[in-house]
């Protein structure tokens, strides 16, 4: 896994034309609305005054959500220049959020100082992960929600995330090296850490596309050959929830009070 790459294309992280930016057109509406609906709908929790933090917050696309719903938001990323490009577009915006550059092993944070944590296709890149779950228990006061989109390790995970997306030429749109399936989590996994570090499981919602598979194929292999560009694929491919666990999936815990 080349998590090298987010420093070495950090100029690409807001380029329409670009792998990163299609994360942030099909992926983001689902995993933000999901955030958002358990917030307002379910937890009830006004953001108001109250302080959110995203680990690993790549280009900035998940914080600039997170700060537009009122959270007082900070993100941190262990690429310099992802941190740059992140602060610079959260400037051109006129949003107010904070870009540090840290790693989740080592959180740079007092003992239950924010609100709401979120990591974000993260937990899969990360060295430690029973460390990283450990510091977002530290850092999250009481009562408050840890959200996190991750995917399983399935084959059904090693067909669509690895050989599809970023192996086979035919259909590839991820530069190679973007994910390793020995890297990708288990539901059951995540729930025993979280368990450990007095984080309540809630639940966990599939994310899948919301056409057809023989559709995703047509249309990946359409961009391979240069007859549509990122932006032409990220119109045409957007994420749902699902009962489906075999892939992305998204959930929360709460911190125990």
């Amino acid at each position: 896994m080349d998590n090298d790459l987010y420093s070495a294309r950090s100029d690409e992280w807001w380029e329409s034309d670009s792998p990163f930016y299609q994360m942030k057109v099909s992926f983001n509406p689902a995993r933000v609305g999901y955030v958002r609906r358990v917030l307002f709908d379910v937890l009830k929790i006004d953001p108001s005054g109250r302080k959110a933090l995203e680990v690993g917050s790549g280009g900035g696309y998940v914080s600039e959500e997170i700060a537009r719903l009122g959270y007082e938001t900070t993100g941190i990323d262990p690429s310099g220049r992802s941190v740059e490009a992140a602060a610079a577009h959260a400037r051109a915006g006129g949003l107010s959020i904070r870009y540090l550059r840290a790693v989740g092993e080592s959180l740079p944070f007092e003992d239950t100082s924010h609100d709401v944590v979120l990591c974000c296709d993260v937990l899969e890149h990360v060295r430690d992960l029973p460390k990283v779950i450990s510091e977002v228990a530290r850092v999250l006061r009481p009562g408050a929600p840890f959200f996190y989109n991750t995917i399983n390790r399935t084959l059904a995970s090693r067909l669509a995330v690895i050989q599809v997306s970023q192996e086979w030429r035919r259909w590839a749109f991820l530069p190679p090296g973007t994910h390793e399936w020995r890297m990708f989590i288990k539901p059951g996994e995540l729930r025993t850490l979280l368990s450990l570090n007095r984080l309540e499981w809630k639940e966990n919602r599939g994310l899948v596309p919301d056409i057809s598979i023989p559709r995703v194929l047509s249309s990946l292999r359409r961009r391979a050959r240069g007859e549509w560009t990122y932006v032409d694929l990220s119109r045409r491919i957007g994420l749902v929830e699902s009962r489906f666990l075999g892939g992305m999936y998204v959930g929360y815990a709460v911190k125990d009070v």
